[in-house]
């Protein structure tokens, strides 16, 4: 295990993820079922699967495309979805 790579990639997610919509639904549902657990369960069983399809889509992509490229493209894919929450489009 690379553990430079492990905790670069956890504090880069755990900061990434504070007070997002993920956070905020967890916190609604928690409150409204009166179920954390149930809650939690779903929460960490929805994050791995997603987890999981976009370290699969980074090993395909890491193989085609230069590292940069992908960068490139990310942060040109948050910029795009930025203008369009501000223009009330998503």
């Amino acid at each position: 295990m690379d553990w430079k790579t492990f905790i670069a990639t956890f504090g880069a997610i755990f900061v990434a993820e504070l007070a997002d919509k993920t956070q905020l639904v967890g916190i609604a549902m928690s409150a409204e079922s009166k179920k954390p657990v149930s809650v939690l369960l779903g929460s960490v069983s929805a994050y791995i699967v997603i987890t999981a399809v976009s370290v699969m889509i980074g090993v395909l992509a890491g193989k085609y495309l230069k590292p940069e490229l992908i960068r490139y493209f990310g942060g040109g894919l948050f910029i795009i979805l930025g203008f369009l929450m501000l223009a009330g489009k998503i």
